[in-house]
């Protein structure tokens, strides 16, 4: 049997891979390394929390003693690396976690694979040849679009945020392991998740949070900022095939192909809620939106292009946004319930 190491897989997303890939892949046991900072919650992976096949273990991944450990006790044959800091508006406020997660911490995990898998550059260890690092990163690395185009995997980077810049660093640390050293890495570049088990400080679980008790409902700037939105298990399926099919070397843009901008998700989110959990006072949530101060530098529109995994990795979202959303919001009232 073989084992993986996922990082980060007590978030959001880590979380919803994690069950999903011991459901789909009973070859495989999986070591879960999460230094569970707010963003990273147990309760989030209760349904697979006894597993046979499933390990936690709380630490940083800056902390290489604990690293090499993992890699040597568990003999681990593969990486897939979600941890990070992810929210925009604490990179601004404190860039530094930002650096020392994102980067150094990059870092850290993929030299240990490195010194554990290979025995010289371009010469990986006779019984690790197919040991894989697969490292999640985010379309933000690109910057901003206008009106038009889409982000492939030839965009050039232009990260305009302390956390896309951290992203973008670590995205050429891990490009650096495969030119240099001919490490077998694949890297992801996804557009913006929501769904199940999303924490509160992103947009949708606000918009869901404060309408819900009824508060205003913060909209950056006119709300006119678009964004490309996917699932989270489309996006789960997606990395998994990447870890198994993709080329090694190559990057892999998930996009979901539903863009919308601030004020179409809330007005959406209201609708839902309207039908399903209406206010007392019988008039809608959207009355609740309220425009506040822009967030500095905010990237005006971010879309993929998601053909390369749609066509060489036969990739395809499942949800699009009117059935995530709804999926979504459900799942959000019955946390509340």
């Amino acid at each position: 049997m073989k084992t993986i190491l996922i990082t980060g897989g007590a978030g959001f997303i880590g979380s919803n891979f994690v069950i999903h890939f011991l459901q789909t892949h009973p070859e495989y046991r999986v070591v879960n390394l999460d230094a569970l900072t707010y963003a990273g919650n147990l309760s989030n992976l209760k349904e697979i929390k006894d597993h046979s096949r499933y390990v936690f273990v709380k630490g940083d991944i800056l902390d290489r003693p604990l690293l090499e450990n993992l890699f040597t006790q568990y003999a681990i044959a593969g990486v897939i690396h979600f941890a990070a800091e992810s929210h925009v508006d604490n990179s601004i406020s404190g860039p530094e976690a930002f650096i020392r997660t994102n980067v150094l911490g990059t870092f850290t995990i993929l030299d240990v694979a490195r010194k554990n898998w290979m025995d010289a550059p371009f010469k990986p260890k006779a019984d690790r040849k197919e040991n894989r690092f697969l490292h999640i990163s985010t379309d933000e690395v690109y910057g901003s679009l206008g009106e038009t185009g889409l982000f492939t995997e030839q965009t050039p980077y232009a990260p305009n945020s302390p956390y896309s810049a951290s992203k973008a660093s670590s995205d050429m640390l891990v490009r650096s392991y495969f030119h240099t050293y001919g490490m077998n890495v694949v890297t992801t570049n996804c557009s913006n998740n929501y769904g199940p088990k999303q924490h509160k400080e992103k947009l949708i679980p606000t918009i869901i949070r404060t309408a819900l008790a009824e508060k205003s409902i913060p909209i950056y700037g006119d709300g006119k900022n678009v964004r490309d939105w996917l699932y989270v298990l489309d996006h789960v399926k997606g990395i998994d095939l990447a870890f198994h099919e993709g080329k090694a070397g190559e990057t892999y843009n998930i996009g979901g192909r539903n863009e919308r901008n601030n004020n179409q998700i809330a007005k959406t989110v209201c609708t839902i809620l309207d039908q399903l959990k209406p206010r007392s006072n019988g008039k809608s949530y959207s009355e609740l939106i309220t425009y506040v101060q822009d967030r500095a530098g905010h990237d005006k529109r971010y879309a993929i292009d998601a053909t390369k995994i749609e066509t060489q990795l036969h990739w395809k979202a499942d949800e699009n946004f009117d059935s995530g959303i709804l999926k979504t919001v459900k799942w959000y009232l019955d946390q509340v319930v």
